[in-house]
This record gives structure tokens, C-alpha cells and sequence, in this order.
């Protein structure tokens, strides 16, 4: 695989996990981007920018990179809270009224962010038209009884986090969506290639890669072959378990490479994002990035420790293993390892992975073009951050 890109002196064994994951784990399209201090270190690309095409992957291919979405999305009521707009601790009702029914009155806010609304399942599913309308998955969720009572315990919620989410947005700021509010306070200040909802300009110069699923790879080497516990799997398997209702929210499922779904804002699943740009945009939440001539961190510290204090850790009713989250952004733990135990951001189901790592300063984004089973930890962005702490001399 010829890997193109940079890497800073140091952070040579990223350049060769990123080429491994080529050989050894089956990708076929990816990029990866480390940035350290507000200083990009890494910047990587290889293999094809369609999962089943043959056109090489360039410097600012960019991919959907599912819930790695639901992280940078996390960042517009955090910052709306910071600027004193959104109470996280009020009722989502008193910001919308129509919220309340099924005894949802005194639901918080901030139970949305931290996936303990109990509401992450439908009891209609919405067909892929009704969930491209902006006005239809708002309104099945408030239409929707919890399952369990909202801030007992907490479960993934896959996809109605994202309507739950922009309709507060929409709410506070007098209609924007949060794919409007990221555009225009985070993603152009920044220089961001990141949307959510892809301009029709941008899905007309081929921006954006066509994804597909992977075959499971068989392992190479010594490396160990991840099975799922038998609970997971019996979980996905069950049509009537939280499992597999949270993620058939949708059913079908749209396609992911319709330019109808990837000009939707979907602050769930559909952000679309170079490696750059999302290790960019985590660079931003901890710290100025270079390149910006004005000051350009987005989260005060006081927001920082509100991302990644832990709301929420144990078991999860949806996905069936321990998780940890904090307001908005899964935290370091054996469901999803980033760098540190004080790191903080999102996978993507199947591949994606986006965090920030405030301690050692370092943000991570690594995208791609197939999609595997993986829900939380992908083999090909943990043997990425595993080569980053090798390269900052902490690993094991």
C-alpha cells in the first residue's frame, strides 16, 4: 500500500499501524490525523477513496463517518450552554412544551447528552423518507414513552439521540439546526472539511468517498481474533431486545451514499468529515490551533470538565457492555479505549474515531471508507492509538 502524508519526527510507528492496518486488517480507504499541541504531527492517507472504486484517495477525501458524529455534534449545546443560552439542568419541556407527554415533564437536558433520557428505541419505526424530514423524528420522540425512567440508567441512544438533540438546538436558538450552528460558529472559523448535511456544491465536486461493508477480516500474525460475548450477540440477534430496536430506530436503513441521506443533517449518524477535520475540531475543544489567526479554542475549561466528568458508566441497556459517557461524549474505557483515562470523544460504528486527550494535549481522527461490525472499537483505530502512545512513550 503506498501510504502518502506526513509524520513528525517521533510519530513513525502511526505511519506504520496506518500501513498494517492496510495489509493485516483489510482497509481499503482511510486516513488518520493526530494533532499535538495545536500542531498537526500526523497526516495520512492511502488506498481508494471509494470502498468499491479505484480512484486513489487524496489529501481531503472525506467519508461518512457515523456516530463519530454524534461527538462533534455534542459541542453546539455545550457551547450554547457556555454562552449562558442552555440550562442543563432544566427540563427539555421547558424549552419544548410538545416534549412532555408519556411523563416526560421532568426529563433534563442533560439526560439527553449522557444517553439516560430511556429513550432509544421507537415504537414505530420511521422509514428512511420520514427520518430525512426534520420535523418527523422530533416529534416520534416526543411522542414516545421511556422505557425506563429518564436518569435511573443509561443506554446508547443510536439514532434518537440526534433528534433529540437538534430540536433542543433548534429550540434554544430560534430555529437554526445544529448542522446550521456547527457550519457557522465551528466548521468555517476553523477551516473545517466537516458537515453535517453536505452542501449540494461540495456533493457535486466529489467530496465525499462512497462507503460499503468490509468482509471480517481473518487475523495475520499474532494478534489475538475478538469475539463478542455471547450476551452481545444474543442482544443483536433478538428482534425485540433495546438492542436491536435502538438501532432499527430507522428501518430500512438509508443509504449511506444517497446524496439525498448525505444532504440531511442527522446529528446521530451523518456528519461527513476528513481526518483532519475531526482531529482538527477536538484540537480546538482543548486548546488554540495553529493556523488561526484569532484565539480559537471553542470549549472553556469549565466546559472541557463538563464533556468528560462521568454522567453515566456500568452496564448498557442498548449495547450490553459497560460504557462510560459524559455530557454528550463517550469516555475512555474497555468499550471504546482512547489514549488516556482522561480522554474523551466518539467512535463510529464500523470504523470512524474522533477524541481529545487534554492532559497530553493530543486530538485523534481517523476515518474510513469500510465498515465493519465493530460498534465501539475498531481493530483498525485502536492499533492507531495504540502506535500514538507508543510515539508519546506511554503505551502499556
Amino acid at each position: 500500500m503506498d501510504v502518502r502524508g506526513t509524520v513528525a519526527e517521533g510519530f513513525e510507528p502511526v505511519r506504520d499501524a496506518f500501513a498494517r492496518n492496510f495489509a493485516a486488517l483489510g482497509d481499503r480507504g482511510a486516513a488518520v490525523a493526530v494533532y499535538r499541541d495545536g500542531r498537526k504531527v500526523v497526516d495520512l492517507w492511502g488506498g481508494t477513496r471509494d470502498v468499491d472504486g479505484t480512484e486513489p484517495w487524496r489529501r481531503g477525501t472525506a467519508q461518512v463517518v457515523r456516530s463519530a458524529t454524534k461527538g462533534v455534534a455534542a459541542a453546539v449545546p455545550l457551547l450554547l450552554h457556555q454562552r449562558g443560552r442552555l440550562d442543563l439542568d432544566a427540563p427539555v419541556a421547558e424549552y419544548w412544551p410538545e416534549f412532555k407527554a408519556h411523563g416526560k415533564e421532568r426529563l433534563l437536558v442533560r439526560h439527553v447528552l449522557n444517553h439516560r433520557a430511556g429513550l432509544p428505541v421507537l415504537d414505530r419505526p420511521l422509514t428512511p423518507a420520514e427520518a430525512l424530514d426534520p420535523l418527523r423524528g422530533p416529534e416520534a420522540v416526543a411522542a414516545q414513552a421511556p422505557v425506563w425512567e429518564p436518569g435511573t440508567d443509561h443506554g446508547y441512544h443510536a439514532l434518537t439521540y440526534g433528534w433529540l438533540l437538534d430540536e433542543l438546538v433548534r429550540r434554544v436558538t430560534g430555529g437554526r439546526s445544529t448542522g446550521e450552528w456547527l457550519a457557522d460558529e465551528i466548521a468555517r472559523p476553523l477551516g473545517l472539511d466537516l458537515w453535517l448535511g453536505l452542501p449540494a456544491a461540495e456533493e457535486a465536486a466529489g467530496r465525499a468517498g462512497r462507503v460499503g461493508r468490509l468482509d471480517e477480516a481473518e487475523p495475520s500474525g499474532s494478534g489475538p481474533r475478538l469475539r463478542p460475548k455471547r450476551a452481545v450477540t444474543e442482544a443483536y440477534a433478538d428482534p425485540d431486545s433495546l438492542t436491536r430496536r435502538a438501532f432499527a430506530a430507522v428501518t430500512p436503513f438509508p443509504d449511506q451514499n444517497d446524496p439525498a441521506y448525505r444532504a440531511a443533517a442527522l446529528p446521530a449518524t451523518n456528519g461527513i468529515a476528513t481526518a483532519d477535520a475531526l482531529a482538527r475540531f477536538y484540537a480546538a475543544l482543548i486548546g488554540e490551533v495553529d493556523g488561526v489567526t484569532r484565539k480559537a479554542r471553542l470549549f472553556d475549561p469549565a466546559t472541557t470538565e463538563l464533556a468528560r466528568a462521568e454522567e453515566s458508566s456500568g452496564p448498557d441497556r442498548v449495547l450490553v457492555v459497560g460504557t462510560r459517557f459524559g455530557l454528550g461524549y463517550m469516555l475512555h474505557g474497555s468499550a471504546s479505549p482512547f489514549l488516556s483515562p482522561g480522554s474523551f470523544g466518539h467512535p463510529g460504528r464500523g470504523g470512524a474515531l474522533g477524541f481529545a486527550d487534554p492532559e497530553a494535549g493530543v486530538a485523534f481522527g481517523y476515518v474510513t471508507n469500510g465498515f465493519r461490525k465493530t460498534v465501539t472499537a475498531d481493530p483498525r483505530a485502536q492499533a492507531l492509538v495504540r502506535a500514538v502512545r507508543a510515539s508519546l512513550g506511554t503505551d502499556g
